[in-house]
């Protein structure tokens, strides 16, 4: 495939950037979106060019690094998938492809297509765990009794991978699909039950502070997450704060 790449570039996150035109040739169907990039930015760098930049770890779906807009989709057309599983043979010979970073003012762009997406990790460490004491014998792990249904609903919550897809696909640049996962995961396991109001109150408090805004209700966040997480959290913690907040 021969295509047509217009691509964000961006110095850093007080430079103007501007789309770029490029064009790659001898792309393979069964290359991953990313390593198409990876044969422009050879291309580049033999013509003694910048590189263009973006960010990338595992490359199997799992740590959520690759956040690309594509063609004004997160992660782009295809489903439940994450940029890096993404492959060319979703797109034609002599497609123009749109590239862009995520767009939120919580994420502001470090250079080109690479975002700091470190306002997730703050949220997570303002109350995104149980503390434990791990004095004396380790607890057996059975000790406590979970209903099965709720198992199942807090592991397919921890499936979020945190890779801000939610976020690029609400107007609002909303993370309630995210914080709510985090906080669903353990308020329906009796382990986090005892932390469950400071919990709540803190990841909410500290999302508002990072700057998303509110949720649309729209469910584009659901559409567009690679691991399917449902709005069904969004309710759960309005739930959960309702509650901590009558409590406060």
């Amino acid at each position: 495939m021969n295509l047509t790449l217009k691509i964000w570039r961006q110095s850093d996150a007080k430079s103007q950037g501007k789309i770029v035109d490029y064009q790659v040739k001898g792309i393979e169907g069964d290359m991953s979106f990313l390593e198409m990039l990876d044969v422009l930015n050879e291309q580049l760098i033999n013509k003694g060019e910048d590189p263009v930049v973006f960010d990338h770890d595992c490359r199997e779906g799992i740590c959520g690094a690759c956040s690309l807009q594509i063609n004004g989709e997160p992660h782009g057309p295809d489903r439940l998938v994450t940029t890096c599983q993404l492959h060319m043979r979703m797109f034609k010979d002599g497609d123009t492809i749109y590239i862009e970073p995520f767009r939120a003012k919580a994420f502001p762009v470090i250079k080109d297509l690479m975002v700091d997406r470190s306002s997730f990790d703050r949220i997570q460490h303002a109350g995104g765990y149980i503390s434990v004491n791990t004095s004396g014998n380790t607890i057996d792990a059975n000790a406590i009794p979970v209903n099965k249904d709720d198992a199942d609903s807090a592991f397919e919550a921890a499936t979020c991978i945190g890779c801000g897809a939610c976020v690029a696909a609400c107007k609002n640049a909303s993370a309630m699909l995210f914080t709510s996962a985090k906080v669903s995961q353990f308020a329906l396991l009796p382990q986090g039950k005892i932390e469950a109001t400071d919990r709540v109150l803190a990841m909410v408090n500290q999302m508002d502070e990072e700057g998303f805004g509110n949720c649309t209700n729209t469910g584009a966040c659901e559409i567009e997450c690679p691991k399917g997480i449902s709005l069904e959290n969004i309710a759960r913690m309005n739930r959960e704060y309702l509650k901590a907040s009558l409590k406060g």
